[in-house]
């Protein structure tokens, strides 16, 4: 089920590029609301894609964020999928190394922004679904309230340069495609 840290969820690089995003499902996968899964071509092309758009920001900077984030979930990382990328058809043929990664970790769901790239009726030959960050997030508040939220104030106490308070964030997750999200996380607040 959603609610178990068994459920295992591939994130795509396109939800990892967000910070508010990225931080949001990392806290509530730190809260043990699901089990996150990327590789490491993932994690290249979402910093990859800020460092083109964010010149201000440095590789060392996301460096020292991926080795957060493998450090906190260690076996997050997928590996040994390479053999069955050719093996798929999809839309775009550059994600097709993110279905073979769901499919050796056994994901239930790829998480992005991006899901005309994925087709439910096609990854449901893989007992895999593609779902957008908000629907995502908005299902483990509804089946997780209390540790949803627990996880949601702890990203907010986090935000240190500068501080923020839970509407601002609120505002921000909004403006980053997640008012599903925000309108749930205000309700609980």
């Amino acid at each position: 089920m959603i609610h178990s840290p068994r459920f295992t969820v591939i994130l795509d690089a396109c939800v990892l590029y967000p910070a508010p995003v990225r931080d949001l499902l990392l806290h509530l996968a730190a809260v043990e609301l699901y089990k996150p899964k990327w590789t490491d071509t993932i994690q290249h092309e979402w910093i990859r894609n800020l460092l083109q758009n964010r010149p201000d920001i440095t590789v060392g900077q996301l460096q020292k964020t991926v080795d957060s984030m493998n450090t906190a979930f260690p076996d997050a990382n997928v590996e040994r999928y390479e053999a069955l990328v050719s093996s798929f058809t999809l839309p775009d043929p550059d994600d097709r190394h993110i279905l073979a990664a769901a499919i050796r970790c056994q994901a239930e769901l790829i998480v992005t922004s991006n899901t005309k790239d994925f087709p439910n009726s096609y990854l449901r030959e893989f007992d895999i679904e593609a779902q957008h960050p908000d629907v995502f997030i908005s299902n483990v508040i509804d089946l997780n309230p209390t540790e949803s939220i627990r996880a949601f104030k702890q990203q907010v106490s986090y935000l240190r340069n500068p501080s923020k308070t839970y509407l601002q964030v609120l505002a921000t997750l909004e403006k980053c495609g997640l008012p599903l999200t925000s309108k749930r996380l205000l309700a609980l607040l």
